[in-house]
């Protein structure tokens, strides 16, 4: 049997390499294999730091008796979704089908032209409590294969019509008063140990994010996201030793995490907690960012510059293999034992929102050491996950790139993060870079509204008017979804993070604000229209939408200090706190350099009488320059 797996790029799938499973990887092969002996796949998708997939890979793939019988009776594939998130999306939609209990293991049984005809997630060895076994379930599977053929494909059919016929949601309103928002969220809060919902409980950063932004409403988000944030940065989902996050919860009071550490959440509890101490001041806010820039510097950026995805739940401590052992010891304690493994699968998107989250907070606190794990992330993606054609690639893992396509969350969250280091450095290049990322995904013309006149506000799409995608991967689809007519449209669905419609819109916006250019505001409108109406319907699975729309909602504040050179001044050092919708600090050279690039906020910014000087605007209107920190907080409090 080929060992198909053991030169995987994904860290997940070379943990499957010793099953006796006779695994392939994604591709065409598997499905012409299929269709030549006539028998079903098995897609199972799963990700490194997914406990119960590696429960499911212990119990079942691993046993040589039922590995037999699965390469008897069907073709295997095993599929990374943090790799292929394109191809996870299709698949998910088409188990919604036959599960409501979605999530990871996924097991998807399709017929060799790819349509799902049947679908679970982790299924035990031996039958428990009314719950099938997973080899009664093949053995039913294969049953209705070869007596219900007919029925089978039916089924199948009726799915895959059922996707295809999905299209993009109609336009609706974009919201302008939060206030119901807002109090929907509170209606989610557990008022007695924190957070949203019951158990399991996740720490659904977007929507704290959102929260911490939006105001003019009559319900206080920032109240209730502050209640939040203070609670879990005292619960057992913070790791007090080196400062990230754990995953979720499996208790109500946040005890007994599970304890793997997502790249995508520290990242944006990061922004959070960066976000909150700009507001309060509060100790226990900074004491938190500082925790969590330091374990993404510390313990998440590999040598080569790149973020790992995540770091594992499970180790070995002292000889035993165990779940979340090594996060219950103390620093001595965990000196003497192996940490748990990284997952050392670089993705574009996820570290475009770390690069991101560093670039503010090392901005914010003047800590030019996250400043500079930023850059090193950027500088790693834009050398090796950038192709030479402008195309950019979704996974690495230390000198080998992933076939997988890159997605919209790839181009919208590298396009933002290379954005927020170019406003805390002050270089230009990087906000070039990310110029010409959302630009190849920006479908030109095909934007249902039409910029607005300079003088006239903005227009929200007429609701109900039929949207063509506003955003789109340069390249198209997954090739093999796509040959296979089961490829999903741009997926407006959020939860831990933002989708690529939203990553795509946020960054449109910030492109906006520097440029002037009114094509990005309609793009970031009417990307946001398409899921204006379930956002509001459902907030807290869209909190990442929630938060480009607020921004939209509101008037824009600009502040840009130029001065000689770079040395820091009183005034360079109240912008880095100050509430603006965008920041910048910049030497006259800089301001040059972004000015001459097409980006009009810094056209004519120069430091009057060779001394730091601050212009505030509203969206492209500026007060009179001002030249010291007391002038610049009484033009705030002018501004409004």
């Amino acid at each position: 049997m080929a060992n198909r797996l053991a030169s995987a790029i994904s860290p997940y799938l070379r943990s499957h390499a010793d099953n006796p499973v006779n695994w392939y990887e994604w591709g065409e092969e598997p499905f012409n294999e299929a269709a030549r002996r006539d028998v079903p796949v098995l897609v199972s998708l799963g990700y490194s730091t997914c406990h119960w997939c590696h429960v499911m890979a212990r119990e079942s793939f691993s046993d040589p008796e039922l590995a037999a019988y699965l390469n008897e009776n069907f073709i295997t594939i095993k599929v990374d979704r943090e790799e292929h998130p394109d191809v996870d999306a299709s698949y998910l939609a088409a188990a919604s089908a036959f599960t409501q209990n979605l999530g990871w293991p996924l097991n998807v049984f399709v017929t060799p032209e790819g349509k799902a005809f049947f679908a679970g997630t982790y299924w035990p060895p031996l039958p428990m409590s009314g719950h099938p076994s997973f080899r009664q379930i093949l053995e039913a599977v294969q049953d209705a294969w070869m007596e219900r053929r007919d029925e089978v494909d039916s089924n199948a059919s009726a799915v895959a019509a059922a996707l295809a016929a999905q299209h993009t949601p109609e336009a609706g309103a974009l919201p302008t008063d939060f206030a119901a928002v807002v109090r929907a969220l509170e209606g989610y809060e557990d008022t007695q140990f924190g957070g949203f919902g019951n158990a399991p409980k996740f720490p659904v950063a977007p929507v704290l994010n959102f929260l911490l932004e939006v105001d003019g409403t009559e319900a206080n988000g920032v109240d209730l996201a502050l209640r939040i944030l203070e609670r879990m940065a005292a619960s057992d989902l913070r790791d007090e030793v080196e400062g990230g996050f754990f995953r979720y919860s499996t208790m109500r009071d946040w005890t007994d995490p599970h304890y793997e550490r997502m790249l995508y959440d520290n990242a944006q509890l990061l922004d959070a907690y960066t976000r909150a101490w700009k507001l309060t001041g509060e100790r226990w806010a900074a004491a938190t960012a500082h925790g969590i820039a330091d374990f993404l510097d510390d313990e998440m950026q590999l040598a080569g510059g790149g973020f790992a995805s995540a770091q594992d739940s499970e180790s070995t401590v002292d000889g035993e293999r165990v779940e979340g052992g090594y996060y219950k010891l103390t620093a001595a304690g965990r000196s003497r034992q192996t940490p748990p493994a990284l997952d050392e699968k670089v993705l574009t998107g996820w570290n475009g929102l770390a690069i991101s989250a560093l670039a503010r907070a090392g901005f914010a606190f003047g800590r030019t050491d996250w400043l500079v794990a930023a850059r090193r992330a950027a500088d790693f993606l834009l050398e090796r996950h950038l192709r030479a054609d402008g195309v950019l690639v979704r996974a690495s893992v230390k000198e080998r790139t992933s076939v997988a396509r890159a997605t919209l969350e790839d181009y919208g969250m590298f396009a933002g993060g290379l954005l927020e280091l170019a406003l805390a450095l002050g270089e230009e290049r990087y906000a070039t870079a990310a110029r010409s990322l959302l630009d190849a995904a920006l479908l030109e013309g095909r934007s249902p509204v039409e910029p607005p006149a300079r003088d006239t506000p903005a227009q929200n799409p007429p609701a109900g008017t039929a949207t063509a995608p506003i955003f789109a991967v340069p390249g198209g689809h997954d090739p093999v979804l796509a040959a296979q007519g089961v490829a999903l449209a741009a997926d407006p669905s959020e939860g831990a993070y933002p989708s690529g419609i939203t990553a795509c819109a946020d960054a449109a916006y910030t492109l906006y604000l520097l440029t002037a250019q009114e094509r990005y505001l309609s793009a970031a409108r009417a990307a946001m229209a398409i899921v204006a109406e379930q956002a509001v319907a459902r907030p807290i699975g869209f909190g990442g939408a929630l938060g480009v729309m607020s921004r939209l909602a509101s008037e824009p504040v600009q502040l840009v200090v130029v001065a000689p050179d770079a040395e820091q001044s009183d005034l360079a050092t109240a912008a880095r706190t100050h509430p603006a919708t965008l920041v910048a600090v910049v030497t006259e050279a800089q301001a040059s350099a972004f000015s001459s690039a097409g980006f009009e906020l810094f056209e004519g910014r120069v430091a009057r009488n060779e001394a730091p000087t601050a212009y505030l605007c509203r969206d492209f209107v500026c007060q009179l320059p001002v030249a010291t920190s007391a002038e610049l907080a009484s033009a705030n409090r002018a501004n409004g």
